[in-house]
């Protein structure tokens, strides 16, 4: 480039003509270019950044891959509030909806519109770029969400409009199609699955790291104008103006003026809803007119003018084949139900988990059942009942299995197993049981474990199908010449693996205890016994006794610990990271001691800090965190939806505090 002028002229271009492609890829499904040159842009575009910072714009599309990670999120009071709606759930209820607001003009028109199953944001645009996004909150008040939404790519980070600052709402969800790739891996990591694409959406959308977020796909359908200069006369006349701008509008909204003509769209929505590529769980019905929403007037908390209609949920019969059993990383066996296919909420159902054998007994299930299934959350197969009138004599009861169906060795009954949920869960013994192999091997290297970046599941499965990793040991002895043959594996991702798993043996004892998989020893709990031990050595000297006397740490809990650490096979493993260079030593956290002595409760949930993130917090100014309430707490750190515990703690006359009160405490801005 010739000056500074020319390389800022070419940047403008570049992000313009991203922008552009971005949008007939993800917005209209009808892409002008290769994805090779689209990717060349975009990497032109990011050496230009890179060379010149200055010159880089807030708004550029490279933004769209996530940013630096944030320590929270800054409140926003929102310039025109986020309500709510009524529901109603009959056509009766819809018709007594119209008839009132026939009232105040015989002509109403009403728009009929997917109720998407996401959560609500607003968006503001200055000057025609997007400068903030925010969630709905309390309808007031939402949380700062910015970075998270540029990752978003069907928002558009500029708007052509000569409007000085413009707001609109939207809805941010997760497709049924992201939803699954999501689940999907987080199962293969042996990670809790995210129970339907609404869950899936909020907890990303709130995630600290914008790459987390970009990674997942979230997407928006824009449904309200909220506040500018433009004056409409209609909702729909302000959504085809929001589309005309670049806006990705809510879809099949169909403007009628009847009862009858409302109830046939929301039956017409209906019978397209198992087809749709996003999740609804409703039909909105607005009036129209936007001064006639004014005399029609609100409620304390919700409109007058508007309704969202509730479906409910879609139940179906099929037949039960059969029970087949699957092996989980702890060796916990589970009954999955294999079902005659169904078309269910969408998709075809054949499978539906059964949990667990006491699950089957109180609902009396037999394999070759006639039974009634669903989607809970409209995404994940359950099974409701058995049609006991349609059985023919042909059903057989079905009994847990004596031996692993993995490997064949005994399995025990174990009623206090941390999985099921006060019921009886069945458990292979075998510790290098093949079922459970990958699992451990995936726990191990996770994020929140050992944090191996790059070794995920695919590429674990991949090294364990070579015979190159048999086991958590193996995983130190790979050597970059032994990645570099393997299919979609290149020297420099084989570098980038080797030196991940370099890094992770600095992790720390904390990490490495909750690596190992114990039962019920997770994250939290791993950093306790860490703490108090200091050297992995002690805990296979630790007797249940002094492990009980640990805060934290319940009887249970500290039966499996003291097992695992006295099988013969954990002395080896532990021997090998050991000889690895993997440290297996607790270095202190702790800032300094501002909070010595004073141990702390977290109920509810906090404003801009996750509790482990809390925790964290707390323990690193030397304070103690306790998952329960007594006369010992200190103090009670209490957030939205605060249960049993912020009771507690007022009957004790323990004081309560925010948030806000605990980084006061600490001196600590945020």
């Amino acid at each position: 480039m010739n000056s500074a002028t020319d390389t800022a002229a070419r940047m403008k271009e570049l992000a313009r003509l991203l922008e552009y492609h971005s949008r007939r890829y993800y917005v209209l499904d009808d892409p002008e270019i290769s994805d090779y040159e689209y990717d060349m842009l975009f990497r032109e575009l990011q050496e230009l950044e890179r060379e010149h910072p200055g010159l880089a714009d807030p708004n550029s599309p490279t933004k769209r891959v996530g940013g630096e990670a944030v320590r929270g999120f800054a409140e926003v009071r929102h310039t025109v509030p986020l309500g709510s709606l009524s529901d109603v759930f009959d056509y009766d209820e819809v018709r007594a909806f119209i008839e009132r607001t026939k009232a105040f003009d015989a002509n109403c028109e009403y728009t009929v519109e997917c109720k998407i199953d996401g959560l609500s944001c607003a968006l503001r645009y200055e000057n025609g770029a997007f400068v903030r996004g925010a969630t709905r909150g309390n309808g007031l008040v939402g949380e700062d969400v910015t970075e998270n939404l540029r990752t978003i790519r069907s928002i558009p980070l500029t708007i052509d409009t000569d409007e000085p600052v413009i707001e609109v709402r939207g809805e941010v969800y997760m497709s049924k199609k992201s939803f699954d790739r999501l689940n999907e891996r987080r199962e293969a990591e042996g990670e809790q699955l995210f129970a339907n694409p609404r869950n899936a959406a909020a907890g990303t959308l709130r995630q600290l790291d914008p790459k987390v977020c970009a990674s997942r796909g979230l997407d928006i359908f824009i449904f309200n104008y909220q506040t500018g200069t433009k004056a409409f006369e209609r909702h729909d006349e302000s959504l085809e103006w929001l589309a005309s701008v670049g806006f990705v509008t809510i879809p099949y909204l169909k403007t009628v003026r009847t009862a009858d003509e409302v109830i046939a769209q929301i039956e017409e929505i209906g019978r397209m809803r198992p087809d749709l590529p996003f999740g609804i769980d409703g039909v909105v019905i607005k009036v129209n007119s936007l001064a006639l929403r004014t005399t029609i007037g609100e409620n304390t908390s919700t409109p007058k003018w508007a309704v969202a209609y509730k479906f409910p949920p879609e139940e179906k019969q099929t037949k039960l084949t059969d029970i087949v059993i699957q092996v989980g990383r702890t060796g916990v066996l589970t009954p999955n139900a294999v079902l005659e296919p169904v078309k269910l909420a969408g998709t075809t159902v054949s499978r539906a988990t059964l949990h667990n054998l006491d699950f089957i007994r109180e609902r009396g299930i037999m394999i070759g059942d006639t039974v009634v299934v669903r989607k809970a959350g409209d995404i994940i197969p359950e099974v409701v009942s058995v049609v006991s009138e349609k059985r023919d004599g042909s059903e057989r009861r079905f009994d847990m299995p004596e031996r692993c169906p993995s490997c064949g060795e005994p399995v025990i009954a174990d009623s206090d197993d941390d999985t099921s949920n006060g019921s009886t869960a069945y458990r292979c013994t075998n510790a290098e049981c093949p079922a459970q192999l990958m699992r451990n091997l995936v726990h191990f290297a996770s994020k929140d474990a050992m944090d191996i970046d790059g070794l995920g599941p695919s590429i674990l499965a991949l090294l364990h199908g070579e015979g190159l990793v048999n086991g958590i040991e193996d995983i130190y002895s790979l050597k970059a010449e032994q990645l570099v043959p393997l299919e979609r594996m290149g020297e420099k991702s084989a570098a980038n693996i080797i030196a991940a798993i370099e890094k992770s043996k600095s992790a720390g004892l904390a990490r490495l205890i909750y690596a190992l998989g114990i039962r019920q020893v997770g994250a939290k709990a791993a950093q306790v016994l860490a703490a108090e031990f200091k050297d992995i050595e002690a805990l296979f000297k630790a007797d249940a006794e002094t492990l009980c006397a640990i805060n934290d740490v319940g009887e249970i809990t500290a039966r499996y610990i003291v097992s695992y650490f006295s099988h013969p096979q954990t002395r080896k493993l532990i021997d090998s990271l050991k000889a690895a260079g993997v440290v297996t030593t607790y270095e202190s956290e702790v800032k300094d001691n501002l909070l010595a002595g004073l141990t702390f409760v977290l109920t509810g949930t906090l404003p801009t800090m996750k509790r482990d993130e809390a925790s964290a917090l707390i323990e690193s100014h030397g304070g103690k965190v306790s998952g329960s309430v007594s006369k010992k707490t200190s103090y009670v750190v209490a957030g939205e939806d605060a249960g049993s515990k912020l009771t507690k703690a007022q009957t004790l006359g323990i004081p309560v505090i925010g948030e806000d009160e605990l980084i006061a405490m600490l001196g600590e801005n945020r």
